[in-house]
Formats: C-alpha cells, sequence, structure tokens
C-alpha cells in the first residue's frame, strides 16, 4: 500500500484523486497541503508542511503554481517521489525540477491522460511528411483554468517541433498581426468558456485538404487515474525526471 500526500487536496482536481484513490486497492492518502481546508476529507491536510510528520512513500501534486515551490521543496528535503500535475510552471520552477531530479525520482508531464501522450507521439512522428502544411492548435478548456495556452496545447507543439528537421515558431493568437501567415509558424488559441474538462486539436492544413487529430478529456477523472499510474511508476525508478513516455514505452 503506497501512502500519499496530496498536493492540492482541497481543490477540484484533490477530489478526483481522492474518488481514484477510493476505489484502488495499492493507494492511501495520509494526508494533504492545500491553503484551504476541508471538513470533509478523512485526512489532515496542512497549509504549513513544517507541521507535516506523516509516512509518505510519494506525494501527487495538483496543487495552484504558486504553491508549487514550497511541496518541491518539501520533496527534496524528505526525499520523497513527486508526481507534478501542476501547470504554469515558470522557468525558476522548471530549473527547480531539473535540480531536484538529481536527487529524488520526478515526474513530470503537461498532461496525465494516457491518450494526449499518444496523440504527441503521433505529432512527432508524422510531421516531417507533412512539413509543407500549416499547423494550427486550438486548446479548450473551462472558465476557471488561469494559465493560458494550456501546457498541454505546448506540449502537442513541442511534439510537432520535435518531429520537425526545421522547427518552427509558436504563434499565440493573431490579434494585431497584420500580416499574412507564415509555413514557420505554429498557431496556438485558447478557449476558455462553461465546465469544459480539456479538448485540444490539432490541424495540418494543406492544399485543398485538412487533417484534425483531436483529444477530448470528458471527465477529469482521467488525470486523476493517469496520476496514479505515474504514481506506480515512480514508485520503483532512481533519482531522474520522468515523463509519460517512459510509462508509454514500458
Amino acid at each position: 500500500m503506497k501512502k500519499v500526500l496530496l498536493s492540492g487536496a482541497a481543490g477540484v482536481m484533490g477530489q478526483f484523486v481522492r474518488e481514484a484513490v477510493a476505489t484502488a486497492d495499492d493507494f492511501t492518502i495520509v494526508c494533504g497541503f492545500d491553503a484551504k481546508a476541508d471538513p470533509d476529507a478523512d485526512f489532515p491536510i496542512y497549509s504549513d508542511l513544517d507541521e507535516c510528520d506523516e509516512d509518505v512513500d510519494v506525494i501527487i501534486d495538483f496543487s495552484h503554481f504558486s504553491a508549487f515551490r514550497a511541496i518541491f521543496d518539501y520533496a527534496v528535503c524528505k526525499k520523497i517521489p513527486i508526481v507534478i500535475a501542476t501547470t504554469g510552471l515558470s522557468e525558476e520552477d522548471m530549473a527547480a525540477v531539473n535540480e531536484g531530479a538529481k536527487v529524488i525520482p520526478v515526474f513530470k508531464t503537461a498532461n496525465m491522460s494516457l491518450g494526449v501522450n499518444v496523440m504527441a507521439k503521433v505529432l512527432k512522428d508524422i510531421s516531417e511528411t507533412l512539413k509543407a502544411y500549416d499547423v494550427e492548435i486550438i486548446e479548450k478548456h473551462h472558465h476557471r483554468k488561469v494559465d493560458a495556452p494550456s501546457g498541454t496545447a505546448i506540449l502537442l507543439a513541442d511534439a510537432v517541433n520535435d518531429g520537425l528537421s526545421e522547427k518552427r515558431e509558436f504563434t499565440y493568437g493573431r490579434h494585431g498581426r497584420d500580416a499574412k501567415r507564415d509555413v514557420s509558424e505554429i498557431g496556438i488559441h485558447a478557449v476558455r468558456a462553461g465546465t469544459i474538462a480539456g479538448e485540444h486539436t490539432v490541424l495540418y492544413a494543406g492544399d485543398d485538404e485538412l487533417i484534425e487529430i483531436k483529444h477530448t478529456a470528458l471527465s477529469r477523472k482521467i488525470f486523476a487515474n493517469g496520476a496514479l499510474t505515474a504514481a506506480r511508476f515512480l514508485a520503483d525508478q532512481k533519482p531522474g525526471l520522468y515523463t509519460m513516455e517512459n510509462v508509454i514505452g514500458q
């Protein structure tokens, strides 16, 4: 039984992780970290990690990016493997992740969905063949999501570039850009509305034809289940930085 510290325990994704753990027979949540309290939680939730002394096997982090350094520094200090599902991290945060991965196993991906990561692999495989095509990415999320574009949109754009011999520049929207579109760019567009769990479409537009590759998350449950898959994988790893590619490749 793997003992979990759930960061972002009182948030929406924290609730989905709690539900996923409740139906799993190999995990238990022993404590949480969040600025907010939750009287319905059946485990302690700390707002100050100095008060946390539970024995923990793995940390699952779905916190707001403003709380990321606190939980990540705690993981490194206590030498606890951590699954990072937080998006919107800064360059400084990513530098800390790279350093921390020298000490502990770290799992980091922009999207915990297996399907999204398979989609990224497909994009990498086909992009050079379709190098004459314009590439546009449209991502849609619920109106509470604060970062734009999504980390997943960047993951997919990077996957396109990884498959190209000549890399392209990212263009975020086109307001105020009075210029003809150039094939050397990847357009990235964000929609925020309603309760959309997550939808990502990659368009390859050529002369008289259009190829669309699309992933739709019907529920945020898939991200919680993906986090548990990542935690299972990470528990047996040596220090290093791992992604969903490592899981897919097993």
